[in-house]
């Protein structure tokens, strides 16, 4: 039987090491991997590259490895409301290779699926296409863009059994998915860790083949980035 559950976070980030490169699933500080991070935090690894749509807020989320100044380059499509972010970015303290949305998810995708780089209209005439090929394809410019090459996905689900098979919920659908086994060892904390068998095969999104490590997570906050409330009439 195969058996992909480690006992805690610690076990599942063994081999986590400065200089790395990590794909961190979540849109927003919906479906973001809130245990990997804190661990991370722990772990007080320097100079890393981070995939990631955005970077959290200033005391959740990537926002907190960016208080510490562990990340060296944040390769994102959106600012956001992180204010330190922000500062290291304008300051020059980070790196940051801001990259259209659309071709963050499908750099993920294109490593997950082992194609080395796609060609794509998104950034032709602008920054993102500087240095880049070019090409015409029916009348229309294209750039090529390389497939991310990562160390670590660290991924959050809402369910999933010890074979590695993921289930995701609502807004965390976005980039999680597309970053399981698009790097070397994919790492996955679900919200409710079950026996093989338990989930309906018809309602799996991603099978156990993409994932190294799962692990059953804990305490987690899910904040609300912007909460908008009215009055009730």
């Amino acid at each position: 039987m195969i058996n992909k559950k480690v006992n805690n976070v610690q076990d599942a980030l063994k081999g986590v090491k400065n200089g790395m490169t990590f794909m961190l699933g979540g849109f927003g500080l919906c479906g973001i991997p809130e245990n990997a991070i804190a661990e991370l935090v722990n772990l007080d690894v320097r100079d890393v590259t981070c995939i990631s749509n955005n970077a959290g807020v200033d005391d959740f989320g990537l926002g907190l490895l960016l208080q510490n100044k562990q990340i060296k380059k944040m390769i994102s499509s959106y600012v956001g409301e992180n204010d330190e972010f922000e500062r290291q970015m304008l300051s020059g303290e980070l790196e940051v290779e801001l990259t259209p949305q659309g071709t963050l998810a499908e750099k993920c995708r294109a490593a997950q699926a082992g194609f080395p780089a796609f060609y794509t209209p998104a950034g032709f005439g602008t920054e993102v296409a500087e240095g880049k090929e070019t090409r015409d394809f029916d009348g229309k410019m294209y750039v090529l863009e390389p497939a991310f090459k990562a160390d670590f996905a660290f991924i959050k689900a809402w369910k999933g059994d010890a074979a590695g098979n993921l289930i995701f919920k609502g807004t965390s659908r976005n980039f999680n998915p597309n970053m399981c086994g698009a790097a070397t060892i994919t790492v996955v904390e679900v919200e409710e860790l079950v026996a093989v068998g338990e989930l309906d095969p018809n309602n799996i999104h991603i099978p156990g083949i993409f994932v190294q490590r799962i692990f059953q997570g804990k305490d987690y906050e899910k904040r609300i980035e912007q909460r908008t409330v009215r009055k009730r009439n």
